[in-house]
């Protein structure tokens, strides 16, 4: 299907949508077609190999645990951290897998093959799961890649898949590959942004879904803030990194009892550090649009609707509306990214991560303060324009240092994006277009070891222990 909103916003688990979420995804689908295809029973044996990025840093992306837990039969989006622990804790303890939630066997993440050094052609993030019967011989192979934002790919079905990705965007009423082709729908049906996107979402679901989808989406939002803010202590990992949004909050509340505006960039930074703590825990969060970046899109959106003029006195439904149309704008233009260039880390570094959900928040926000299309689409040009050439290079492969603060930072860099924007008349020098092309240039010629592979940059000159 054509990438929509709810692909751009979907939930899991922490900490990395293209190394834990995609490969859980993957291995689901595996477990899936082995009982679908009836060759379950019959398994005897397992393999797993891992390449490139997802060798490099899958121990502390979670990449391997996340994968036992899709062997098992788990989806990203429905399993709970109770759920996660209790199994891992059971895996572990057992050194048991149950196959497609069924079959014992003797596997854990120790019986994983690590191929740091290969990459496979079509994406550095390969997985190949193979099982075997009780005479060795092979029952049934399948290759994936994790592709960014918790998508997943199958070797072999790249030229189909992408064949139906096409065929599929031909049934909406609006569709769009560039910003110059959104700006024309803008023009020519005197729509929004955000309404454009909803005309093509009505293609697929009824407005009344759309709304509560996005509404539900939202909360899973505040719920990770709510639970982040009740968890103190170190991160897990090893960098003994603290939980830093507890105390902040804390220190918020007393000094800032009527949400004065001197203290909205306080609260930001509060919002995004909660939520990346928590994705960093492996906790429940929605992809915005990837695991390393959720805590941009949330941060925002709780500007949007605590400090943007006269929302101190906006209705329940102004306000639930002011979500709904901020995810739609903020949707419209992670389309553009996914369409045009990467979010994958692996792939062009972190400007593809953070660069893009900056440029997404900033579309939103501007969207929600009254921006014309053209505004919209300059606050998106702004923010990733200088977020370009931004490396992935996190620290003992965690998704703690620098992403955490660096999802702070950007969600600033959005907000004033925005305003930048809304101060223009939409007019500007570069396009959105070329910032996007200039974006995916720069990720190819970006060397490998600042692409989310902890062997350069900060993973390497910081001590990880």
């Amino acid at each position: 299907m054509a990438v929509g909103v709810f692909d751009l916003f979907s939930i899991g688990i922490g900490p990395s949508s293209s190394h834990t979420v995609g490969p859980m995804r993957a291995a689901a689908v595996f477990a899936e077609e082995l009982t679908s295809s009836g060759v379950l029973e019959q398994v005897a044996s397992l393999r797993v190999d891992l390449y490139g990025s997802l060798a490099a840093t899958g121990h502390g992306h979670g990449t391997m645990t996340a994968i036992l837990l899709g062997l098992e039969g788990y989806h990203p989006e429905l399993i709970l951290p109770d759920e996660v622990e209790a199994r891992l804790a059971s895996i572990a303890e057992t050194g048991t897998l149950q196959l497609a939630g069924s079959v014992p066997l003797p596997y854990g993440v120790a019986d994983m093959v690590l191929r740091p050094l290969t990459v496979l052609p079509r994406h550095t993030n390969g997985m190949t799961f193979t099982v075997f019967d009780a005479a060795c011989s092979e029952l049934r192979k399948a290759t994936f890649f994790s592709v960014g934002g918790g998508f997943i790919v199958r070797e072999g079905e790249e030229d189909a898949a992408q064949q139906e990705l096409e065929e599929s965007k031909k049934e909406l009423p609006l569709p769009f590959r560039t910003a110059a082709e959104l700006l024309e729908h803008c023009r020519a049906q005197g729509l929004s942004i955000s309404d454009i996107m909803l005309v093509n979402e009505r293609a697929s679901r009824s407005e009344e879904d759309i709304r509560e989808g996005l509404l539900h989406i939202y909360s899973v939002m505040e719920s990770c803030v709510e639970v982040s803010l009740k968890r103190e202590g170190l991160l897990p990992g090893g960098l003994k990194v603290r939980r830093r949004a507890p105390d902040w909050h804390e220190r918020l509340l007393k000094e800032d009892k009527d949400r004065d505006p001197k203290y909205w960039q306080e609260w930001v930074n509060l919002i995004a550090l909660a939520v990346n703590e928590e994705n960093a825990s492996g906790g429940r969060v929605v992809t915005a649009p990837t695991n390393g970046a959720a805590g941009i899109i949330p941060a925002v959106l709780y500007y949007a609707l605590y400090f943007a003029p006269g929302m101190d006195k906006a209705s329940q439904e102004d306000r639930d509306d002011v979500v709904v149309r901020f995810l739609l704008a903020a949707g419209a233009v992670g389309v553009l990214y996914k369409e045009q260039a990467s979010i994958s880390g692996a792939e062009v570094g972190c400007q593809g991560e953070v660069g893009s959900a900056s440029s997404m928040a900033a579309a939103g926000l501007a969207e929600v303060m009254g921006g014309t299309p053209a505004q919209v689409e300059n606050a998106a040009e702004i923010a990733m324009e200088h977020n370009l050439g931004l490396t992935c290079d996190p620290i003992g492969g965690l998704v703690q240092v620098p992403c955490i603060e660096r999802n702070a930072i950007a969600a600033a860099k959005a907000i004033n994006a925005a305003k930048m924007a809304l101060w223009g008349d939409g007019s500007h020098r570069v396009s959105l277009d070329e910032v996007i092309v200039t974006m995916r240039e720069t990720g190819k010629d970006m060397s490998s070891k600042y692409k989310e592979t902890a062997m350069g940059g900060l993973a390497v000159n910081v001590v990880a222990c």
